[in-house]
């Protein structure tokens, strides 16, 4: 009896039209999935998983993006059409994590006899899913007595996967002298244009309140034609946003000087409310200048990440609200990052420009890149100091 209510009930919400018939498919007959394991964060589609066994069914779903985010077995669904009836289909996708902890600090540590700070903190490391890594020291120490202490350390993420390292640890005695560096070499500009400019580069700097007053005039006669400026920073102990005191100057004079212009903005942000704040920040203080380069997302606080407690899949997040906010305004997003840092945490390198900086005379860096800063200590006239210099790419 109760079959044939349904049944009758289908025909009749069929036949007035006032909704569709779905039916449950919880057979695998006609659909296969060909994964039943995969690792957190996988970009995956649907058209990936799914295999169709007959000609005559018609796959209804778009070809939607798997939520790969949450561990732990996932149920997903696909709609499809067979002797015009409407079917979805479960299926089920076990989301795991099997990538251990990376340390991305040197080994070989140094503190003064009687250091009190918790010594798991002295190297760097951190999780692509966790932000809680737990530290485990093998090896016996005194941290009240001068030696050298080689010890093991065992870093575990919330799926226990474990990263052991070998560390040094040296306890010695505060020493009260001061150490003379020689001089270091200098980056010359006219150097850097004789050797890099061509027919599909341009030659320029990037600049903050550190390079004081600059004569953009004399930069732009020495054959640079563009230049990267902060508008901003976040304090990293106040968190508080400010602007950079030359930025304003900056963006006038070499608007004058005929340069291109670009910004970048400084950010110590460890959420995506807290980035998304930033960039309405610098829409604001932009006031609706017109920009020849993009805005860039500068994070690079890689020294305190152990405190930040957030894990590298959440940072990448951060840098995402961060120059979404920027392109839904109608400017163009651009992420900064180091070589290692760029080929190691940021994995959204793909879908913004990126400004690589590498110092070094010729990078190999193997993914794109469309800024290369390339030195830290060049010179050039117009500015009293050091100065880095960039390599734009047509």
């Amino acid at each position: 009896m109760k079959i044939i209510i349904v049944l009758l009930l289908s025909l009749f919400l069929t036949g007035c039209g006032s909704k569709e018939v779905v039916y449950n498919d919880n057979s695998n007959d006609f659909l296969v999935t060909n994964l039943n394991k995969v690792e957190v964060y996988t970009d995956l589609y649907l058209d990936d998983v799914i295999e169709v066994k007959r000609e005559d069914i018609k796959i209804t779903s778009d070809n939607y993006k798997l939520d790969t985010t949450k561990l732990g077995n996932n149920e997903y669904q696909v709609y499809y059409e067979l002797n015009n009836k409407k079917y979805v289909y479960k299926y089920n996708i076990d989301i795991v994590d099997t990538t251990p902890p990376l340390v991305f600090s040197g080994t070989n540590k140094t503190v003064n006899v009687n250091y009190d700070k918790d010594i798991c903190n002295l190297i760097t490391y951190g999780d692509n899913y966790t932000g809680d890594v737990k530290c485990n020291i093998e090896g016996t120490y005194d941290l009240n007595k001068i030696g050298t202490y080689k010890l093991v350390y065992h870093l575990s993420d919330s799926s226990n996967n474990i990263e052991s390292v070998n560390v040094t640890l040296n306890v010695v005695k505060p020493s009260s002298s001061v150490s003379e560096s020689s001089p270091s070499v200098k980056t010359q500009f006219r150097d850097i244009y004789t050797n890099y400019k061509t027919d599909k580069t341009e030659i320029g700097i990037d600049v903050s309140k550190w390079q004081g007053n600059i004569d953009f005039d004399k930069v732009k006669d020495m054959g640079a034609t563009f230049v990267m400026m902060r508008i901003g920073v976040e304090g990293s102990q106040s968190g508080e946003i400010s602007i950079d005191e030359y930025y304003k100057n900056n963006i006038k004079k070499a608007k004058e000087a005929g340069l291109k212009v670009g910004v970048y903005f400084h950010s110590n942000a460890t959420s995506k409310d807290e980035a998304i704040k930033q960039a309405d920040w610098v829409i604001k203080t932009l006031d609706g200048e017109i920009l020849d380069l993009p805005i860039a997302f500068d994070w690079e606080s890689w020294s305190d990440w152990n405190y930040f407690k957030i894990s590298f899949y959440e940072i990448n997040e951060v840098a995402n609200a961060f120059l979404k906010r920027i392109e839904s305004k109608g400017y163009q997003g651009m992420l900064y990052g180091s070589k290692f840092y760029l080929e190691t945490i940021w994995t959204n390198k793909e879908k913004y420009p990126v400004w690589l900086a590498h110092y070094t005379n010729k990078t190999n860096y193997q993914d794109d890149y469309i800024i290369w800063q390339l030195c830290n200590n060049g010179q050039i006239a117009g500015i009293n100091g050091d100065v880095d210099i960039d390599i734009m790419y047509k």
